[in-house]
């Protein structure tokens, strides 16, 4: 395997100075925990905020705390405490953390701290662009750095990026509050891979991009027209046997006594948190004062152990917290508390690997229950330190670790009396039902640990990428390109079968607003008067419409999708005999759809009707018109016409008429020196599908297609036909040498 590159917020360690000296210590946090156990297996390079910032005049320092770092296979960005306030505590922790955990009332949506979140994601550019080497696998982590993998792909365009995303993506109508959203998610979409823990992430992060974005997904792949980004659900796992295996260490045992001594026989119930707004630490102080309540016989039987790691202490919600859970605290042990019995005991401050292991293994109930959150690795290090298979966990439906722990009590945290029941349903529990729930869910958790999971996806992101290259290969290159341009530059006969929507011009939400500008008339009249050339311009817009615009050009025009076409100089025709009578039948349908759908409108043309759903809200409009497409299917079954998709249109049609029945008109003409079709939908696929051999066949977009090449955008077709009249002026011009056909040219016949 080539080289892992693992970028991060945070290092795996951290440094400090005390007394003058250089210290590394562990970092906390689940990332640092999940993927600081593995990443040293593999050849791999950490690039993070080692958690100091040398000033400008301590570069000796500096210099320290790389090779420090670099002995630790990890490598330094360093942050200034100015980055830190704007970067971390403002964009990251007052703006994309309550946003993305559904706590709207805390979100700052403050413009500076914008800023300076964007230039700090560049900063984290500078760094990987500092030690990145060809092949090297480029692995993004966490909300901290949405922009990374778009920053990256502009500078490295065929690297092999992925991206992880640690914590809950919202529901679109949360995330687009964000004013920044379609920043964050285009940042998102340079990688080749993004990963979530659960499906229902997966789903929201999908239905922001088709909403905000345009861009369609099939089977979790992204079509951005320039890529395809694959998404998929990888629920992060812990390193199982090492929590398991500490459990039975002499040290773990030792203090396992210790806990047990302190607390005798009473029940013990832990709480083990990071201190933080979105875990619900104060509804499960609320739910065990209600129990003692409740059950007065639990009163100096049942101990609370409530653990909460310090975190974010400079942003006032933190302190507003830490603040409340001191009065619950007080509240409780002052109502209940007796000489020998305190009810919640109290720990604000991080516990060592030990400590922490003991208290999994001594505690008879684990209570872990967020109000959000992305998967919550303590609930499955606490399942994994039961040996003995005792031991009953207490899981918020809202966490992701929910969808694969459903042996234990799985809870709604903002439900009081569930958590109250939960709870006297765990202290009753017997041991059997414990054991047989626990060893179910330990043998998952061993399965699909942190190793697999790593392995998982770093296949997956191999298997993206092959397919991005795969793919990349039909694209238009400047090698193809240059290929393309001397052949239509040696040819005397040249066919040129433009379409119109979404290859000569964008499409527009509006149909009537997109009207041809300079650039493309101008390209469109200069092609013209070449000698040789036949140009035809495709369409399933109306031919009055189509004649507004190109009928004083010398072309040729297709309108409505092959019902009229007009050859140069000439009279609009039918190819084909049609009827309307049909229509009647069909226009209520239409309607019915269009008066359901806000949005959607009807386009009449003279033998077909279409059914716009640009402009109509994604979601709604794809669904309204898989139905109506059902419902057409069944109506249509006894009438001569057909019901085709197009670009966010349904148009029903006679079934004789196709863009490629309309072009063989030109194509079997004569045997073409060179032929070039453009298209962009699946409309154009009955052209491509009557083009000669050797024929320059080309679908804008990256979808697959009958065509023999992929043009990366619309905005390239324009310069791509530009390039054409340039190289035949030069020719003509005596400037440039009359080029030789291109090596994979072949003569094109007409048919038959």
């Amino acid at each position: 395997m080539n080289r892992l590159l693992i970028v991060s917020n945070r290092l795996p360690v951290g440094v400090s100075k005390k007394n003058g000296d250089l210290h590394l210590q562990r970092s906390v946090g689940g990332l640092a925990t999940g993927v600081g156990s593995f990443y040293k297996s593999y050849e791999s390079l950490w690039i993070g905020w080692p958690g100091i910032n040398p000033q400008r005049k301590q570069e000796e320092e500096k210099e320290q705390i790389v090779d420090a770092l670099n002995r630790e296979q990890c490598h330094p960005v360093f942050l200034t405490p100015y980055d830190i306030k704007h970067y971390y505590d403002g964009f990251c922790n007052n703006t994309l953390w309550p946003l993305l955990h559904y706590f709207n009332h805390f979100v700052d949506y403050n413009p500076k701290t914008w800023h300076v979140y964007q230039r700090v994601n560049e900063k984290f550019c500078d760094a990987v662009m500092e030690v990145v080497q060809p092949g090297d696998i480029i692995w993004v982590h966490d909300y901290h750095l949405m922009l990374l993998p778009q920053m990256l792909r502009e500078r490295l365009p065929d690297a092999e990026i992925g991206y992880f995303h640690h914590i809950p993506f919202p529901s679109y109508e949360v995330f687009r509050n964000l004013p920044w959203r379609k920043e964050i998610l285009s940042g998102l979409l340079g990688a080749d891979l993004i990963g979530f823990h659960t499906y229902g992430y997966v789903r929201h992060f999908l239905s922001s991009v088709r909403r905000l974005l345009g861009y369609e997904h099939t089977f979790g792949e992204v079509r951005t027209g320039t890529r395809v980004v694959r998404t998929d659900l990888f629920p992060m796992g812990i390193d199982y046997h090492r929590f398991a295996d500490a459990a039975g260490s002499t040290p773990v045992q030792k203090e396992i006594a210790r806990i047990r001594q302190k607390y005798g026989k009473r029940k013990i119930i832990l709480s083990f948190d990071r201190l933080d707004y979105t875990k619900g630490i104060p509804l499960r102080l609320e739910a065990f004062d209600a129990l003692l309540a409740k059950k007065p016989e639990y009163q100096g039987k049942v101990s609370l152990v409530l653990v909460a790691v310090p975190s974010r202490t400079s942003v006032n919600s933190y302190r507003a917290l830490k603040k409340r859970i001191d009065e619950l605290v007080g509240r409780i042990n002052g109502k209940y508390g007796t000489t020998d019995w305190v009810p919640v005991r109290y720990f604000y401050n991080f516990l060592p690997f030990e400590t922490l292991v003991a208290f999994y293994s001594a505690a008879d109930v684990a209570l872990v229950t967020p109000l959000r959150d992305g998967m919550n690795l303590m609930a499955k290090e606490y399942v994994a330190t039961r040996t003995d298979g005792t031991g009953v966990l207490i899981l918020s439906e809202m966490a992701g670790a929910a969808e694969e722990l459903g042996e234990s009590i799985i809870v709604n945290p903002n439900d009081r009396d569930a958590v109250l029941e939960a709870i006297e349903t765990a202290l009753a529990m017997p041991e059997k039902e414990q054991i047989e729930r626990n060893r179910t869910m330990q043998k998952r958790l061993m399965r699909y640990d942190i190793e697999h999971w790593v392995s998982d996806f770093l296949t997956r992101l191999g298997d993206a990428r092959a397919v991005q290259v795969e793919r990349s290969e039909q694209v238009v290159t400047p090698a193809i390109r240059d290929e393309l341009v001397a052949d239509y530059a040696s040819g005397k006969n040249r066919l040129l079968l433009l379409d119109y929507d979404g290859t000569l011009v964008p499409f527009a939400a509006k149909p009537q607003k997109a009207v041809p500008g300079e650039a493309t008339l101008a390209v469109l009249a200069s092609l013209a008067r070449i000698p040789g050339n036949e140009v035809v311009v495709i369409s399933g817009r109306d031919r009055y419409t189509l004649d507004a615009w190109f009928g004083e050009m010398d072309i040729g025009i297709i309108a409505e999708h092959g019902v009229w076409i007009k050859e140069r100089s000439g009279e609009w025709r039918m190819p084909e005999a049609l009827s309307d009578e049909w229509k009647g039948e069909i226009t209520p349908l239409l309607e019915l759809y269009t008066d359901r759908t806000p949005g959607a409108f009807i386009e009449e043309k003279d033998y077909s009707l279409v059914w716009h759903y640009r402009r109509t809200e994604p979601i709604l409009g794809a669904q309204r018109a898989k139905d109506l497409k059902d419902d057409l299917l069944h109506l249509t079954s006894n009438l001569d016409v057909g019901v085709m998709e197009g670009s966010k249109v349904i148009e029903i049609k006679n079934n004789v008429v196709n863009k490629g029945r309309a072009a063989l008109t030109w194509v079997s003409r004569r045997a073409w020196d060179f032929v070039l079709a453009v298209g962009d939908d699946r409309t154009d696929e009955d052209l491509f599908a009557v083009m000669p051999p050797g024929a320059y066949s080309i679908k804008v977009g990256l979808a697959p297609s009958r065509a023999r090449f992929n043009l990366v955008a619309q905005r390239d077709v324009v310069p791509l036909l530009r390039r054409c009249i340039e190289c035949d002026r030069e020719v003509t011009a005596g400037k440039k040498e009359k080029p030789r056909r291109g090596k994979g040219f072949i003569r094109s016949a007409a048919p038959g």
